[in-house]
Formats: structure tokens, sequence, C-alpha cells
């Protein structure tokens, strides 16, 4: 009895103190959030109360990279402002993922433990896109630790596996690419013979959670091929000497410079790479004996797969094929950005590098345990070290403002008078305000105000314009290139952004009145279009349907959970 005390014992002050660093972790690189207002960067859009308009939860004439995100952060902010979702959604992403990492590493030793949640949570994986604002994509790359964690007690029988699958799954499947993630997560490591069943509803229970953006996907009026300049754009590309495969290697790459920690530049990243891929290799071996057989090479695979998929558009040769699948192949725009599905290589290069780290040291314990010691704090503090750019929001990339009074007063004015469509002007996917100085962010009209916002879907990188899919848009965009008013596109409301407002000539907006004139925004009414009601699909109810399936088979896992309770 004394032993097993003293076993509890242990276990309790080891998962302390892993929650200790993962919470350090996460304090230090979420800082800037410890002040008021609401951090908006790139496409980190988050409002005080998200409406529940159709054009969010089941958009019909745009492709569906949101779905199910935005329904589900609509439905959330009904409840919590949006201010404390967005502080509990990046708080628990960095904190999960360093705890779901440390928690796969197959070890005894705590510190070997530490060096997993601490690696995973300061990839440039997670810097760069939390600094590119995919906080969706940041939910899959913390719960997938977990997942895999699920997988494997799925395959030992464990009481509670099963529903425990489908509830991390959840959060991975609030976008397209973390649904993908998270299916090949469970189709390729839970297949066994032993327990066929098991696994083939574990399968089906995720491809539902995948169910609503794939039913979006399948109605939407925007057709399901994208612009192949997109390719070149969305490569994953170089921050160093080394190129863009090494940065991969890194866990690294995005194609967009702004999102870059400077750090990344530095000449020595590649050759901190290269230790790191050497203690990865070094762990393998651990890796393979510890883990069920077959598992470690199934890993492997897994991410394998995911950094081919970031390297097409950057590959000479597979970039030409890429260019003609996202032309011609409906849904092959989603490898455009391949450098997102990088995250399973990210987890299994952490969980093997921690394992090599723990081969190292235990031979240098032989020949002293105080340099053993040193060596594991070394390596521990070694990914701060080599990028500590991202402490503190991304050296203060991260900083909260206040949404000027003029959105709450055009929200209200559109709550009074409901119907019709709301053009924003100028014309930009994405707006670089003076009330959210040094940073550019993706329109916040279309989840701040009540209505159907027709924004621009055209993205800009760098010289290259890629085009966007909205039917609706393109028939706008052609309307006003050609010097006609606004009037003849039919939209009943037009709101003006003022941060670009030589951009709109007043000419354009001839018999429109104005309803409501402040410092940033104004919006205009044209008194000859009458409101009119959101004609719905029967597609978009397919949506909801296929929301509703998705969010049924949540609850059912979460009440089998309940009667089976098990730890996590």
């Amino acid at each position: 009895m004394g032993e097993g005390s003293a076993d509890r014992g242990r276990a309790v002050r080891d998962r302390l103190l892993l929650y200790a660093v993962a919470g350090a972790v996460t304090a230090v690189v979420l800082a800037p959030l410890a002040a008021p207002g609401y951090v908006l960067r790139y496409d980190m859009v988050f409002v005080p109360r998200q409406p529940l308009t159709w054009d969010l939860v089941a958009p019909a004439q745009s492709l569906p990279r949101a779905v199910p995100m935005d329904a589900v952060v609509s439905l959330v902010t009904q409840l919590v402002p949006g201010w404390a979702v967005q502080r509990i959604v990046l708080a628990g992403t960095v904190l999960l993922a360093a705890v779901g990492a440390a928690r796969l590493v197959p070890t005894q030793r705590r510190g070997v433990r530490l060096l997993g949640a601490v690696g995973y949570a300061w990839t440039p994986y997670l810097a760069e896109r939390l600094l590119i604002g995919q906080w969706g994509l940041l939910v899959a790359y913390a719960a997938l630790p977990w997942l895999v964690r699920a997988v494997l007690d799925l395959r030992a029988g464990r009481a509670g596996a099963l529903a425990r699958v489908v509830l991390t799954a959840a959060p991975a499947a609030i976008t397209p690419t973390g649904g993908l993630i998270a299916f090949g997560v469970v189709a390729l490591l839970s297949p066994q013979r032993e327990r066929w069943w098991r696994s083939t509803v574990a399968v089906v229970g995720v491809a539902v959670l995948n169910s609503p953006w794939v039913t979006a996907a399948l109605v939407t009026r925007a057709g399901g091929t994208s612009d192949p300049a997109g390719v070149a754009a969305f490569a994953a590309r170089g921050e160093n000497w080394a190129g863009p495969l090494a940065a991969l290697a890194g866990t690294g790459g995005i194609w967009s410079a702004q999102a870059t920690p400077a750090s990344r530049a530095l000449p020595l990243v590649p050759l901190v790479t290269l230790v790191l891929l050497v203690l990865a290799a070094a762990g393998v071996g651990l890796l393979r004996r510890r883990l069920p057989p077959g598992i470690s090479a199934r890993l492997v695979v897994l991410a394998g797969a995911g950094f081919l998929l970031a390297a097409l558009g950057a590959a000479p040769g597979t970039a030409e094929v890429l260019r003609w699948a996202v032309a011609h192949l409906p849904g092959a725009g989603l490898l455009r950005d391949g450098q997102k599905f990088l995250a399973p290589y990210a987890l299994l290069l952490m969980v093997c590098a921690a394992l090599g780290v723990e081969r190292l040291v235990t031979r240098v314990e032989r020949v002293s345990r105080e340099v053993a010691g040193v060596v594991l704090v070394g390596v521990l503090l070694l990914p701060v070290a080599v990028m500590p750019d991202l402490a503190f929001g991304g050296a203060g990339r991260l900083r909260p403002v206040s949404y000027p009074a003029d959105w709450r007063e055009v929200a209200g004015r559109l709550a009074d008078d409901p119907g019709g469509e709301v053009l924003a002007l100028p014309l930009s996917g994405y707006r670089a305000y003076p009330w959210n100085p040094g940073r550019i962010v993706l329109d916040p009209a279309p989840r701040y105000l009540p209505a159907a916002v027709l924004t621009d879907d055209t993205l800009r990188v760098g010289d290259v314009a890629v085009l966007g899919e909205n039917p609706r848009l393109r028939e706008i965009r052609g309307l006003l290139e050609d010097g006609r008013p606004v009037a003849v596109t039919g939209v009943r409301w037009v709101v003006v952004q003022h941060h670009r407002a030589n951009r709109v000539d007043p000419a354009t907006l001839a018999g429109f009145e104005v309803v409501y004139q402040g410092m940033f925004l104004t919006l205009y009414r044209n008194p000859s279009v009458p409101p009119r009601s959101v004609a719905v699909s029967p597609g978009q109810w397919a949506v909801v349907a296929a929301l509703g399936l998705a969010g049924v088979v949540v609850v059912a896992a979460l009440v089998a959970l309940r009667r089976r309770p098990t730890a996590w």
C-alpha cells in the first residue's frame, strides 16, 4: 500500500508539473491577451456577438472554408462574449497542445515528457498559423495528440475510448483541413482485426463530423475548383538559406512572410533543424518498441503523407500537377496551402525528438548525472532560444484592440431594418484599419453585421491576385469595373469603410441615401430596393441537417462517456 500511495503521489506531482509548465508556456505566448479587446490579425476575427446568419452557417455562394467553425462560434457567442471566447480558444489551444503531446510521449521520465510539451507548443507551425490568425487549424493541432492517444486506447479496448475518439476529433473537424487530418488519423491508426467493429464505428463517426463542410461543398453555387494561380502564391516558402524543404522539415515554411517570426531567417536555424532530425531519428527505435506493433510505422506514414502534401506546391514537378488539379478537380483547392497538413509530422517529430533526448541523457548519466541534467534543460529551452519572438504574442504582433462605436451603430441600424444584401466597399477582403495599427485583418463585416454581407473574395499575395469563387461577387465586381453605379447590382445596403475612403467614387453611390455616417463607417440604403427575406435553398437545409447529425454524434459520445467514465 505504501508503494501504491507513493506512485499515486508521484503521478499527481508529475501531472501538476506538466500543467504548470504548459500554463507557463501559454502565458508567455499569449501575454498581450491580458489586456481587454479583440486580437484582429489576418484570418483571426472575433466580434462581440457573431450573428446566426445563413451565410455563416451554410454559405450558398462561397466555398465552405469556415464550415462549421462559423456556426459554432455564432452559437457560442450567443451566450459568451466574443472577447472571452477568443481567449478561451487561444489559451486552450496552446495549453492542450503542450499537455497532449507530453502525455503521448511513451516514457516514465517527467523531463522527457516536458520536452515533448514545450517542443510541440513552441513549433514554427504553431507560431506561423497563430500569426496568420488560423485559430481553427490550431484547434486541430492541439486536438491531434489527444486523438492519437484515444485511438491507441481504442485499439487496446479501454473503456470509453470510442467516445473519446469522437470527442477529440470533433474540435479538429471545425475546419475542413482539421477534419481531414482527424479522419486520416482514425482511418489509418484504428483498423485491427480483433476489434474491427469499433474501428469501423470510429471511422464512420469521424466521417459524420466532417459531413457539414462536405455537404456545404457539394451544394454551393461557387463550384469546387479554384484559381491555379494560388498554387504558387500559397506554396511553402523558404525562410532562410536552406530553402522551402528545410523550412518544412523544421515545421515552418508558411507562404506568408508577414506570418513568419523574424528569427526563422537566422542562418543557424537549418542547423538546429538538422539536430532536431538527428534526435528524432535516434528516438524512432524507442517509439517502435514502446508502442503497440505496427503503430509507429503508421504514424510515420501519416507524418510522411502530411509532409508530401506540404511540399507539393514547392516542388517543380508536383507544382504543375497541383495547378492542373486545382483548376479541374473539385476540392483540390484544399491542397494549395499544403503546409497546413504538416501537423502530424510536427507531432511525430517532437515525440521522437523527446525520445532521442532520452537516449542521449541516459548515456550521459552513466558519466555524470549533473551533466545529463544540464543537457536535458538545455534541450528543453532550445525551442524558445531558437525562436524567442513567439513570446509575448509574437513579439507584440498580437495586441488586443476595441471596435469603434461605428460598428455597433451600423449593426443596430441593420438589425432594426432587416432584409437585403450589404455590400462592403471599397472591394477588399482584407483591411488595414487605423484603429488596428500595424495589422491586416479579414473584413469583420460578415461576422459583425446581422445581414448577408458581400466582401471581395479575391486574395492578393504580393503582386499575385488569386480570384475568388463567389459568383455573386464576380457579377458585382464586373459591373463596378465597367463603371456602372452600385444601384444596378441590386444590393439594398452599402457600408463604406473609411480607412480607404478615397477608393470609393461618390458617383457610384448615386441613388443611395445615408442612414448613418461615422468616422470609420458610413451606411447607405438603396430606397428603390425593398427589404427581402433570405431565400434558403434545399442545399442549405441539407447543411443544417449535417450539422445536426454531427451534433447528435457528439452528444451520443458525451452520454456514452458519462455512463462509462475513464481517465483522460
